[in-house]
């Protein structure tokens, strides 16, 4: 099969097109023959072995993809050969995938592959931070830096669905329109703006009840000081570099509340898991959910991929065709 592989870490182009056997299929895990993969920045801090998950080289990047069940292993029940599924694991920039069967998603049949790869991380991510590591109610106030990107795209929508007003950044004027098309009623430029000054702004002084950051340095501190009281803000990725140390107590000024995200804490809950695919499910069926692919890119064109991402001028979910 061909596969996508690294031997060293690096840049984008340590990244190589190979042909390699297909993963042996084990006991408890199916074998998806993959239509799209999804393309994520943790894949890019991976592929430079700066992940919470380290590479084992020679190694493949890719943590979701969609598309039909290969096989299944022993003890697999509820699923087989031929259903159309997403799923969140390794390795998975290649044209065939192993993935363990509690972390595999039935697709319905109204999702496309393509929607289907972008689903799992993105979707689950922002259903989680807005559902389960905060409570989103009607009337609070939710700031999501990177709005135009997959998560953020996500995160307003389904914050708008709980009846939440939405302040989105950006890093340009171009992805205006796409925050406001996807959610947003106020749209911050960070690049020209003081986003936090203009989010005490447009709240009349009292800031912010939750932000969503996957920014990291030069968002992190400025947000904690347009937070409401009892604000909360959410650390789940950091593009932009890791955060300086917190000073813990400057929460104490406004009662405010850190927390950090990463899906595979929720992913081990399974209950949790079925709940917000479920609901993520039932806003798209009702028309409150839409997945913006941005870019679809040949499996071979995976470092082509990487250096779009990590350019900061994607636009909704960068996707891989094998």
């Amino acid at each position: 099969m061909k596969a996508i592989q690294f031997k060293e870490i690096g840049g984008p182009d340590v990244m190589q097109l190979v042909d390699i056997p297909k993963p042996e299929l084990r006991p408890g895990m199916v074998r998806m023959r993959v239509h799209a993969s999804g393309i994520n920045f943790a894949d890019t801090f991976f592929r430079q072995g700066a992940y919470l998950i380290k590479p084992k080289l020679p190694d493949t990047p890719g943590m979701e993809a969609a598309g039909v069940i290969d096989e299944i292993g022993a003890g697999v029940e509820g699923l087989k050969p031929g259903m159309r599924i997403a799923a969140v694991g390794l390795k998975a920039y290649a044209e065939y995938a192993l993935f363990y069967a509690n972390q595999v998603i039935p697709l319905p049949d109204f999702i496309s592959f393509e929607e289907g790869a972008a689903f799992p991380i993105q979707t689950l991510t922002a259903w989680f931070m807005l559902h389960t590591s905060h409570q989103t109610t009607p009337g609070q106030t939710v700031l999501v830096h990177s709005a135009a990107g997959g998560v953020g795209i996500v995160a307003m929508q389904i914050a708008k669905a709980a009846g939440a007003r939405v302040i989105a950044t950006v890093s340009s004027d171009s992805k205006i329109k796409i925050a406001r098309q996807y959610g947003a009623d106020e749209v911050i430029n960070y690049e020209s703006h003081d986003f936090a000054e203009e989010a005490k702004r447009l709240t009349g002084g009292k800031g912010v009840d939750l932000i969503l950051d996957a920014v990291g340095k030069p968002t992190f501190e400025k947000g904690i000081g347009c937070l409401a009281p009892f604000g909360h803000t959410i650390l789940y990725g950091r593009a932009g570099g890791p955060p300086d140390k917190l000073d813990v107590f400057r929460l104490f000024e406004k009662s405010l509340k850190v927390s950090g995200f990463v899906l595979y804490t929720a992913s081990a809950n399974h209950e949790l898991m079925r709940k917000g695919t479920e609901q993520s499910f039932n806003l798209m069926r009702e028309g409150k959910l839409k997945i913006l692919i941005g870019k679809t890119f040949p499996l071979a064109e995976a470092p082509a991929a990487h250096r779009f991402i990590e350019s900061r001028g994607s636009v909704g979910k960068l996707v891989l065709i094998p």
